[in-house]
Formats: C-alpha cells, sequence, structure tokens
C-alpha cells in the first residue's frame, strides 16, 4: 500500500502541498474527491496536456472520484498565469464545444464514463456583488502583484486589469462548490491551486491538497509544448507523425518524456537512462519511447507499423507505403500556391521558410527558388520535411 501511494506522489510530479496531509488521507482509505479544471478554450490536445491526464487517470484507477471541472465561465474571462497581455474572451458556446472535443480525446486513455462532470458557470454566475467582496477579502492587492507575470507587466509598461485579480479567487471557489479534496495542475498553476485551500479555509472546508505536475517541454527541447510554436505532438494525430516528432527530440530529454508520457515502469526507463550514459545510441532509446507512446494513443500494432515506415523512409531512403492521391485543377503551379492549395502547408510564408531551409522537394529534387513553376504533366510526388508526403495529378 505504502509503495503504491509514494508512486501515486513522486512519479511525474514537482510538489504535493500538504504531503503529509495527503498520504494520510491515502492511507485511510477514503476515496478523494479529485478535481482537474479546464478552461476549454482550445480544442485540440498535445502531450503536454495529457500529462495531468495521466496522473488523474492513475488517481481513478486507485478507486477515487475524479471531478473534471469545466470553466464556462472562468473561461469567458481567461486566466493570466503566465501571460504578458490578457486572454481575448470566449464565448460560452465556444467552451462548450471545446469541452466535448476535450472530452473525447482524454477519453483515449482516462475512463470519462467514470469522470463527474461539472460546469461552474452553475454557481459563479449566480453569485452575488457581496459574494464577490467576501471572496476578495481572501486575498490583498500585493499577494496578487507578487506573481511573476503582473511583475512583467509592470516592467514593460503593460496593463493589468482587475477582473484577471478576480481569476484566482473563482477556481478556488471552485473548490468550495465541489468539497475538493485534491486538485491537480501544472506547475504554472500553483498560486491558482492554493487559492482554493486559501478560500475552503475561510468557508470553514476541509482545504484540498495540491498536486503539481512538470510542464512538458516541445519537440524542440527549450519551450513549452504548444501548437504556435509549432512543437507539439498531437493527441489525435497519426501513429506515423507521432513516431516521427518523437525522434526528432533532442536526446537530453529523452528520460523526461518516458516519465510524463508513456507508462512505462519506472525501473525500466532507469535501465534506459543507465544505457545513455554508457554510449547507447540515443536513436534506438527514441525508437522505445515513440513506439510506447503511440502504443498508449494508437495499438502495439500501429507503433510496429509506423517503426517499419520510419525506417524505410528515414534509413533505408524509401518511400511510405501508402501515399495519398490528389487531383489539381490545372497544369502549372507557382511552387506556393501548389503547396498551399494541397494543404501541405499551410500559408506561403510556410513555403518560403522551409525552402530557404531545404524542406520542400518534388519528384525528390529540392526546390531553391520561391519563384518557381511546376509543370504537373503526370503523377508528381510533393514532400514536405522528411514526413509529409503526396502524389498530385491534374484532371
Amino acid at each position: 500500500m505504502d509503495s503504491e501511494i509514494q508512486k501515486l506522489l513522486d512519479r511525474g510530479t514537482v510538489d504535493v502541498i500538504v504531503r503529509e496531509e495527503l498520504e494520510s488521507k491515502l492511507k485511510s482509505g477514503k476515496k478523494l474527491k479529485i478535481k482537474l479544471g479546464i478552461d476549454p478554450t482550445g480544442a485540440d490536445l498535445h502531450l503536454g496536456h495529457m500529462v495531468v491526464i495521466k496522473k488523474l487517470r492513475e488517481f481513478q484507477q486507485a478507486g477515487h472520484n475524479i471531478q473534471f471541472l469545466f470553466g464556462n465561465f472562468t473561461g469567458q474571462i481567461g486566466d493570466p498565469t503566465d501571460k504578458l497581455d490578457s486572454r481575448p474572451i470566449k464565448t460560452q458556446n465556444e467552451l462548450e464545444k471545446n469541452a466535448a472535443k476535450y472530452l473525447e480525446q482524454v477519453g483515449i486513455i482516462l475512463d470519462t464514463k467514470n469522470v463527474d462532470v461539472f460546469w461552474n458557470a452553475e454557481w459563479l454566475s449566480a453569485l452575488t456583488f457581496a459574494d464577490v467582496i467576501k471572496l476578495a477579502q481572501c486575498f490583498t492587492v500585493h499577494q496578487m502583484l507578487e506573481r511573476d507575470m503582473y511583475e512583467e507587466r509592470i516592467k514593460k509598461e503593460l496593463p493589468i486589469y482587475i477582473h484577471e485579480f478576480l481569476y484566482p479567487l473563482m477556481q478556488g471557489y471552485d473548490s468550495v462548490a465541489l468539497k475538493s479534496d485534491l486538485e491537480l495542475g501544472g506547475t504554472d498553476q500553483t498560486f491558482n491551486l492554493l487559492a482554493g485551500r486559501t478560500i475552503q479555509k475561510s468557508y470553514g472546508i476541509e482545504a484540498q491538497n495540491v498536486l503539481t505536475v512538470p510542464i512538458l517541454v516541445g519537440t524542440d527541447g527549450k519551450e513549452k509544448m504548444g501548437k504556435s510554436l509549432n512543437n507539439y505532438i498531437g493527441v489525435t494525430e497519426s501513429a506515423k507523425e507521432m513516431f516521427g516528432k518523437t525522434m526528432s527530440i533532442p536526446d537530453d530529454v529523452i528520460i523526461d518524456y518516458f516519465i510524463l508520457t508513456t507508462d512505462l515502469e519506472l525501473k525500466k526507463i532507469d535501465e534506459y537512462k543507465k544505457a545513455l550514459k554508457s554510449g547507447e545510441n540515443p536513436r534506438n532509446v527514441k525508437i522505445a519511447l515513440a513506439k510506447e507512446i503511440i502504443t498508449l494513443y494508437h495499438s502495439k500494432e500501429a507503433a510496429s507499423q509506423a517503426e517499419k515506415e520510419f525506417e524505410k523512409i528515414f534509413v533505408n531512403k524509401g518511400l511510405p507505403d501508402q501515399i495519398e492521391l490528389a487531383n489539381l485543377s490545372k497544369n502549372k503551379w507557382g511552387v506556393l500556391d501548389l503547396f498551399t492549395e494541397t494543404n501541405l502547408c499551410s500559408s506561403k510564408g510556410e513555403v518560403r521558410r522551409l525552402i530557404q531551409n531545404g524542406g520542400i522537394k518534388v519528384d525528390g529534387e529540392k526546390i531553391s527558388n520561391i519563384d518557381e513553376e511546376i509543370d504537373i504533366k503526370e503523377e508528381t510526388l510533393l514532400q514536405v520535411g522528411k514526413r509529409k508526403f503526396l502524389k498530385v495529378i491534374s484532371k
């Protein structure tokens, strides 16, 4: 029992507040109410989002009650955490549509049928102004301004809006409404999570414990994983894409990825760590990592097939077994138009950047001129980077 609790609290975690309290609760055998608050401001999840979901699943498998709290009220305001400017306001309809997609994606690894789903507009929209004043008395302006992102804004002479101070108060009040025993979140959420403890105490409720998980760096090995930086591995991406992106991560984050994105036993991860220190080729360990990730989100069969595809393309310099064929409306294309029209690139600016870096090929030949004209007389192979292929033919 103690070893199971230790694993629950140690693997892939940063802080447990207050650890002694939480250990005591877990040892008592009580089924805890474990909260995860989500403002569904985006619809597509990546492995960075799933770090906390994996930890939540461990608690679910241990028999505890999972509270999914969707911020259809707070999400309209926006969490200022880690932002140097205020977030744009989302509509309630947008948030609820995103929440449906969120549940669908986390359901790949979490049993969402056995999750209690809540919407915080239910109680936050009912608060009176007097209720808000009572909440505001739990914190000082000085406490708020000590937060790093506000200090940065002050230095840069950027505005700080009063409603942003109210965000952690609302998140904390969510824990009052749900009577949560434990709340999970990333390290960037620590202030908001601790606000729940403060506000619960103020309302005469036993203070929740807090467990934080690390922020997963992206495939660039530097910045937080995110779509805007194009350094992400998407939850719903194909096994082939997952494999290729995993193989692109820097060697020094391999072990972190094993711990935070896979279910592999720590003993086996430690063996990989020792092997790398002893001179093992990182490529071989990344292959094992990629297969673990794909097995989790697809299947073992998909992982094996993705490995074969990777070997064929990158080691044997071959092509994928299956390449989509698209019909084009005309024969002659400017290279910028061709690669955007076929959706191989999202913009002409992306095509230009890829051409400068040697990442655009037509029939195996690198394109170096952004003004080049491509004549599609017969089936032509287009390639972006090392993983995107498309055959095209004109009608």
